[in-house]
């Protein structure tokens, strides 16, 4: 909850979002150890309608399981449901695919995430 000195002026959308999305992250990436393979069950506060079922061995629906849990997920829900390695290697078309609050949160937070930017050294 945010609380307001006489005066101030509420926070936009966008930083409630932020505030949100950052008070959720692990402490680092390596703190996610979900499964790598095999059928995952999301449970009904992640994913309260539609699909919860997903197998982590198909790409279309492993892209739309870390879509989902990187959205609606709390921090118990990332570090056990997301792979650190499956995160690092999906990120570049992800990063598309989710909010730009909950991308640059993501990025800011871990600059391992970031775009390359520059060309391989000669």
């Amino acid at each position: 909850m945010v609380m307001l000195s006489p005066g101030s002026a509420a926070p936009s959308a966008a930083e409630v979002l932020h505030a949100r999305y950052a008070g959720r992250l692990p402490a680092s990436l390596e703190k996610l150890a979900g499964p790598r393979h095999g059928v995952v069950e999301l449970p009904l506060h992640v994913a309260w309608s539609g699909l919860r079922s997903y197998d982590l061995d198909r790409p279309r629906l492993r892209m739309g399981l870390y879509r989902t849990v990187l959205a609606e997920g709390q921090h118990e829900d990332l570090v056990t449901l997301l792979d650190r390695d499956l995160l690092l290697a999906q990120w570049p078309v992800l990063r598309t695919l989710v909010s730009r609050h909950l991308r640059e949160v993501w990025e800011d937070a871990f600059p391992e995430l970031l775009p390359a930017t520059g060309s391989a050294a000669a």
